[in-house]
C-alpha cells in the first residue's frame, strides 16, 4: 500500500515538474523577447508606429549611435497577405478532406486517408520549398508571365497553404468525429439527406473544434520561414499583386539575423520583428482558448 501511494506522489510530482517546467520556460522566452525586443523603442527611440506603418527600412549596423530606419510594414503586410490567401486556398480542401473521412468514407478515411495527410506533417519545410522553388515557381512563371521568374506571393500561399493542409484536416476531422451521433439519428429520423446532416448538424455541432483547426494552420503559417523564404522572391516592397514578390517577417528575420551586430539598431529591430511574432502566437492561443470555452458553453446549454 506505501508504495503504491509513493509511486503515485513520484507520478505526481514529475507531472507537476514538467507542466511548471514548460509554463516557465514559455515565460522566459517570452521576458527574453519583450527584453530584446523593446530595444528599438528604448535604446533607440523609435516610435511603435514608425515600426508597424513606415516602409522605411535601413537600419544601421552598430550599438552606439543608429539613426536609421526600421520600417516594418512590407513584412508584416507580405506575411499578412501570404498566409491570408493560403487560408483562403486551404480552408475548402481541408474542411471537404475532413467530412470525407470522418461522413462519406469514415472507414477507408481513418485507416488509409487520415495516416496518408499525416504524413505530411513530418516532411521537412525544406521538402516543401524546393519543391516550389524547382516546380511551382517556373510553372507560375511559365502560365502567367510573373515577373522576377515566378517568386511571388502566390507561390509562398501555395506553398503555406500545402502545409497547413494537414493540421486543418486533422484537428478538423477529431472535432467532426465527436459530434454525437445521436445528432445524426435524430437528423435522420426526420427526412434529412446525408448532405442536409453534415451542414445544417455536424458541421455547425462542430465548428469550434474547426475553428481551432484553421487559427493553428494559420498560426503555423505565420511561424513559417524556410520554405516561404524559398519562393516569396524576399524583396524589400509591397506586392502589387499576388504574382509580384515581396517579404514577410519570418524570412527576413531567419535571413538577417546572422549577419546583424548584437546589441545593434538592425539586430534590435529583428528581435522587435520577433517580439511581434510571439504576440500574435499569443493572440491565437487566446483565440482558441476563447472559442473551446464558447464551444462548451453551447454544448452545455
Amino acid at each position: 500500500m506505501k508504495d503504491k501511494i509513493r509511486k503515485e506522489y513520484l507520478g505526481r510530482g514529475i507531472v507537476t515538474f514538467c507542466g511548471a517546467f514548460i509554463i516557465i520556460l514559455t515565460a522566459a522566452i517570452g521576458i527574453f523577447l519583450l527584453v530584446q525586443g523593446t530595444g528599438t523603442f528604448t535604446k533607440f527611440h523609435h516610435t511603435l508606429a514608425e515600426f508597424l506603418f513606415s516602409s522605411r527600412w535601413a537600419p544601421q549596423d552598430n550599438a552606439t549611435t543608429g539613426g536609421g530606419s526600421v520600417g516594418a510594414a512590407v513584412y508584416i503586410c507580405g506575411s499578412l497577405m501570404t498566409c491570408g490567401l493560403a487560408l483562403l486556398f486551404v480552408t475548402p480542401f481541408a474542411l471537404g478532406a475532413a467530412v470525407f473521412m470522418t461522413e462519406i468514407a469514415p472507414k477507408a478515411g481513418r485507416s488509409i486517408f487520415q495516416p496518408a495527410v499525416e504524413i505530411f506533417v513530418g516532411i521537412p519545410s525544406v521538402v516543401y520549398g524546393w519543391i516550389g522553388l524547382t516546380v511551382l515557381v517556373p510553372f507560375i512563371r511559365d502560365t502567367f508571365h510573373a515577373t522576377m521568374g515566378g517568386y511571388s506571393v502566390l507561390a509562398a500561399s501555395i506553398v503555406l497553404a500545402v502545409m497547413m493542409f494537414p493540421t486543418i484536416t486533422t484537428v478538423a476531422a477529431d472535432a467532426i468525429r465527436s459530434v454525437p451521433s445521436a445528432y445524426r439519428g435524430a437528423a435522420y429520423g426526420i427526412g434529412s439527406t446525408r448532405w442536409q446532416v453534415i451542414y445544417r448538424i455536424v458541421i455547425p455541432a462542430a465548428k469550434s473544434g474547426i475553428y481551432t483547426g484553421i487559427i493553428l494552420g494559420l498560426a503555423r503559417a505565420f511561424g513559417e520561414a524556410l520554405a516561404v523564404a524559398m519562393v516569396i522572391g524576399k524583396t524589400r516592397a509591397f506586392p502589387k499583386d499576388i504574382l509580384s514578390p515581396t517579404n514577410n517577417l519570418t524570412a527576413a528575420i531567419a535571413s538577417d539575423m546572422g549577419n546583424s551586430a548584437s546589441g545593434g539598431e538592425q539586430n534590435m529591430a529583428l528581435w522587435s520583428m520577433a517580439l511581434l511574432l510571439f504576440l500574435i502566437s499569443m493572440f491565437f492561443i487566446l483565440l482558441i482558448h476563447l472559442i473551446s470555452a464558447k464551444g462548451k458553453q453551447e454544448n452545455g446549454k
